[in-house]
C-alpha cells in the first residue's frame, strides 16, 4: 500500500491555508504559506494514521485523485512502520514468532510494532521481509 492521500487546501479566513483529508477527516492542519501547509499536512496525516494503527482501526485506502486535491505522503519511516503493523496484523503471526524469525527478543518486536516508538528503517525493512513483504521507496514530484 502507498501512504499517499489526497489533500484539500483552502484559504483560511484568518489568513494562511487549511489542509484537510477527505479519507482521514481527523487530519487537519494549517499554516501561513502553501508550502508550509503541505509540510504540516504530511505530519498531521502521519499522526492520524499512526493513531488509527495504535487503536487497531484499519487504515483507509486512499481515494482516487480528485481534481484540485494535492497528493500528500507520510514520511518514509512512518510509511514503513504502518506497513509493518498492517502486514503483521494480516499475517496472524504472534509477536513471539516474529521475534524468533528475526532472531530478536519479543520486547524488540513490541517496540517495532509500537506506533510511538522510533524504529530504524533497516529494522522495519527486515521485519517486513520476515512477514513476506518488501519495502519499496519511490519519489514523486513535490
Amino acid at each position: 500500500m502507498q501512504y499517499i492521500y489526497p489533500a484539500r487546501m483552502e484559504s483560511d479566513p484568518d489568513g494562511g491555508f487549511i489542509v484537510t483529508f477527505p479519507d482521514v477527516p481527523e487530519a487537519i492542519t494549517g499554516a501561513r504559506t502553501k508550502n508550509e501547509a503541505l509540510d504540516m499536512a504530511a505530519d498531521a496525516l502521519a499522526v492520524a494514521l499512526l493513531a488509527r494503527a495504535e487503536s487497531g482501526e484499519p487504515l483507509p485506502e486512499p481515494s482516487a485523485d480528485e481534481r484540485g486535491l494535492a497528493p500528500v505522503a507520510v514520511p518514509a519511516a512512518t510509511a514503513a512502520k504502518l506497513a509493518l503493523i498492517g502486514l503483521w496484523r494480516e499475517s496472524g503471526m504472534t509477536k513471539s514468532e516474529l521475534a524468533r524469525r528475526l532472531g530478536v527478543d519479543e520486547k524488540a518486536v513490541r517496540r517495532m510494532l509500537d506506533p510511538d516508538h522510533n524504529t530504524s528503517l533497516s529494522r522495519l525493512e527486515k521485519a517486513i521481509r520476515a512477514l513476506g513483504g518488501r519495502l519499496v521507496i519511490s519519489t514523486i514530484a513535490a
